[in-house]
Protein backbone atom coordinates (compact mmCIF):
# COMPACT_ATOMS: atom_id res chain seq x y z
CA UNK A 1 0.00 0.00 0.00
CA UNK A 2 1.24 3.42 -0.37
CA UNK A 3 -0.07 5.88 1.61
CA UNK A 4 1.16 9.00 0.08
CA UNK A 5 -0.37 8.44 -3.17
CA UNK A 6 -3.46 7.10 -1.46
CA UNK A 7 -3.71 10.60 -0.04
CA UNK A 8 -3.17 11.97 -3.12
CA UNK A 9 -6.25 10.43 -4.34
CA UNK A 10 -8.26 11.21 -1.13
CA UNK A 11 -7.22 15.07 -1.49
CA UNK A 12 -8.30 14.80 -5.22
CA UNK A 13 -11.60 13.32 -4.14
CA UNK A 14 -12.26 16.41 -2.24
CA UNK A 15 -11.17 15.40 1.36
CA UNK A 16 -8.75 18.18 2.93
CA UNK A 17 -6.02 18.68 5.11
CA UNK A 18 -6.75 18.21 8.60
CA UNK A 19 -3.22 20.30 9.57
CA UNK A 20 -2.16 17.18 11.42
CA UNK A 21 0.45 15.11 9.51
CA UNK A 22 -1.27 12.23 7.78
CA UNK A 23 -5.14 13.11 8.50
CA UNK A 24 -7.52 14.62 6.52
CA UNK A 25 -10.94 15.78 7.04
CA UNK A 26 -14.12 14.06 5.08
CA UNK A 27 -16.55 17.16 4.92
CA UNK A 28 -19.06 15.19 2.91
CA UNK A 29 -20.44 13.27 6.17
CA UNK A 30 -24.10 13.56 6.36
CA UNK A 31 -23.93 14.66 9.92
CA UNK A 32 -20.80 17.05 10.26
CA UNK A 33 -17.63 15.76 8.98
CA UNK A 34 -15.23 12.59 9.92
CA UNK A 35 -11.02 13.16 10.39
CA UNK A 36 -9.71 10.29 8.62
CA UNK A 37 -5.82 8.76 8.83
CA UNK A 38 -3.62 8.53 5.29
CA UNK A 39 -3.26 4.80 5.95
CA UNK A 40 -7.42 3.82 6.19
CA UNK A 41 -7.98 4.52 2.35
CA UNK A 42 -7.88 1.42 0.32
CA UNK A 43 -8.11 3.06 -3.09
CA UNK A 44 -5.32 0.64 -3.86
CA UNK A 45 -7.00 -2.69 -2.86
CA UNK A 46 -11.05 -2.43 -3.17
CA UNK A 47 -12.80 -1.94 -5.92
CA UNK A 48 -15.40 -0.14 -4.67
CA UNK A 49 -13.11 2.86 -3.56
CA UNK A 50 -11.01 3.33 -6.87
CA UNK A 51 -14.49 2.91 -9.33
CA UNK A 52 -16.03 6.38 -7.73
CA UNK A 53 -12.38 7.99 -8.56
CA UNK A 54 -12.44 6.95 -12.06
CA UNK A 55 -16.03 8.42 -12.86
CA UNK A 56 -14.55 11.51 -11.30
CA UNK A 57 -11.69 11.62 -13.56
CA UNK A 58 -14.18 10.99 -16.52
CA UNK A 59 -16.73 13.92 -15.22
CA UNK A 60 -13.69 16.16 -14.96
CA UNK A 61 -12.01 15.33 -18.60
CA UNK A 62 -15.56 14.66 -20.14
CA UNK A 63 -14.47 11.46 -21.27
CA UNK A 64 -11.91 8.84 -20.39
CA UNK A 65 -8.19 10.48 -20.15
CA UNK A 66 -5.60 9.00 -22.11
CA UNK A 67 -3.71 6.90 -19.13
CA UNK A 68 -6.80 5.51 -18.38
CA UNK A 69 -7.24 4.20 -21.88
CA UNK A 70 -4.44 1.66 -21.57
CA UNK A 71 -6.11 -0.04 -18.75
CA UNK A 72 -9.48 -2.13 -18.21
CA UNK A 73 -11.42 -3.23 -15.59
CA UNK A 74 -10.43 -6.74 -16.51
CA UNK A 75 -6.94 -5.92 -15.61
CA UNK A 76 -5.36 -5.97 -11.79
CA UNK A 77 -6.63 -3.21 -9.31
CA UNK A 78 -2.83 -2.41 -8.93
CA UNK A 79 -2.86 -1.37 -12.41
CA UNK A 80 -6.04 0.90 -12.63
CA UNK A 81 -4.32 2.18 -9.62
CA UNK A 82 -1.42 3.77 -10.86
CA UNK A 83 -3.30 5.31 -14.13
CA UNK A 84 -5.23 6.90 -12.07
CA UNK A 85 -2.18 8.02 -9.63
CA UNK A 86 -0.51 9.25 -13.02
CA UNK A 87 -3.72 11.07 -14.25
CA UNK A 88 -4.21 13.27 -10.64
CA UNK A 89 -0.12 14.30 -10.55
CA UNK A 90 -0.33 15.55 -14.99
CA UNK A 91 -3.95 16.99 -13.69
CA UNK A 92 -2.36 18.69 -10.54
CA UNK A 93 1.04 19.66 -12.24
CA UNK A 94 -1.20 21.12 -15.12
CA UNK A 95 -3.77 23.13 -12.85
CA UNK A 96 -0.91 24.55 -11.10
CA UNK A 97 0.21 25.69 -13.87
CA UNK A 98 -2.25 27.24 -15.24
CA UNK A 99 -3.37 29.01 -11.57
CA UNK A 100 0.26 30.40 -12.04
CA UNK A 101 0.04 31.55 -14.87
CA UNK A 102 -3.91 33.13 -14.28
CA UNK A 103 -1.93 35.33 -11.78
CA UNK A 104 0.88 36.28 -13.64
CA UNK A 105 -2.03 37.34 -16.36
CA UNK A 106 -3.88 39.23 -14.23
CA UNK A 107 -1.19 40.86 -12.23
CA UNK A 108 -1.55 39.05 -9.18
CA UNK A 109 2.12 37.74 -9.37
CA UNK A 110 4.40 39.99 -7.66
CA UNK A 111 8.08 38.38 -7.69
CA UNK A 112 11.17 40.80 -7.14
Amino acid sequence: MNDKDNKLIALFMGLKEDGVDGYLVDMNKDYGYQIVHESCFLYDSEWGWIIPVVQKIEEECGGVPKQLLDVSFYDEIGDVYQAVVEFIKEYNSERSKWNEQTRIEEGLDHKG
